[in-house]
């Protein structure tokens, strides 16, 4: 039986120590920042998740761009070339061209590799939501699972990943063209942080507000209390637009009311961070529905 690599890209927010060690191969989007190009890395090392935040916060602007076709080709190729078949796992169609890309990829290859197994999977997920998807089949290639198997898997088990989030500052929402000026205004004069989630299509939506950030911050424990499978046993991930002591409140809150063991907390990189800005936090698990 022919070995096989799961693929994915840098917006899933892992950690590169856990990448590493679920050997998973990670793609980097690009930052485009102060006349300056920065590769996505999980491990910031091209550019700091604490120094893009400080730039950020002092008013640097960016933008962002997918993994090019060219790029996944490439990757790709080498994984052929050792007889790896490839399960790639990308960010959400709905917020980036990436998937796009390496279904090109895969198409301009297989004529190439006619033994090859090649599977893309539009994840419509995002951040530590797109994370875990990637996690969760990384455990079941490790019991011995085949790829068509952990394929068919991640198609069913993402319209299970509730992505739940808030934001401290609406602005970054107002540039981004998800909030109007006005809301925005009237938002941040008020205090109100919007409760927003990730949809069956991969859009972001608000579904809610909240008055204060600590109250903001309780309604994702109380989304996740109405639909999550079993929460205390599930692995639960947490990321955060460099504000950890909140992320640290939020999974003290999961831990009171659940007994939830396994919690990963991780930054929100900065291709997500420059849309979401700086305050983000973001909770994500299995429920019935997202």
């Amino acid at each position: 039986m022919r070995d096989f690599v799961i693929m994915t890209d840098s917006c899933c927010d892992m950690t590169g120590r856990m990448a590493q060690e679920l050997e998973l191969d990670v793609l980097p989007l690009t930052l485009h920042m102060d006349g300056a190009d920065y590769r996505n890395m999980l491990d910031g090392s091209e550019i700091g998740f604490e120094d893009f935040y400080a730039k950020v916060r002092s008013g640097a602007t960016a933008s962002t761009s997918a993994v090019s076709v060219g790029d996944f080709q490439s990757r790709m190729r080498e994984h052929l070339e050792r007889n790896e078949d490839i399960l790639c796992i990308n960010f959400s169609s709905a917020l980036s061209t990436t998937y796009q890309s390496a279904c090109i990829a895969a198409d301009d290859l297989r004529p190439e590799f006619p033994d090859a197994k090649i599977f893309v999977v539009d994840s419509l997920c995002a951040s530590l939501g797109q994370g875990l998807l990637v996690y969760l089949c990384a455990q079941e290639k490790k019991l011995g699972r085949t790829i068509d198997e952990v394929h068919t898997f991640a198609e069913v088990t993402k319209g299970h990943v509730c992505h739940w989030f808030t934001v401290d500052d609406l602005n970054h929402l107002k540039r981004g063209g998800r909030i109007n000026a006005a809301t925005a205004l009237f938002g941040t004069m008020l205090s109100i942080k919007p409760v927003m989630h990730v949809d069956d299509g991969g859009h972001l939506t608000a579904v809610g507000k909240a008055r204060g950030r600590k109250t903001s911050l309780v309604a994702l424990v109380d989304h996740m209390e109405e639909t999550a499978i079993d929460p205390g046993n599930q692995t639960v991930f947490i990321s955060h637009g460099d504000c950890e002591g909140d992320a640290l409140f939020l999974a003290e809150e999961i831990r009171r009311r659940f007994g939830t063991e396994h919690i990963y907390i991780n930054y929100v990189g900065p291709v997500i961070g420059n849309h979401s800005g700086p305050g983000t936090m973001a909770l994500f698990f299995l429920g019935n529905k997202r």
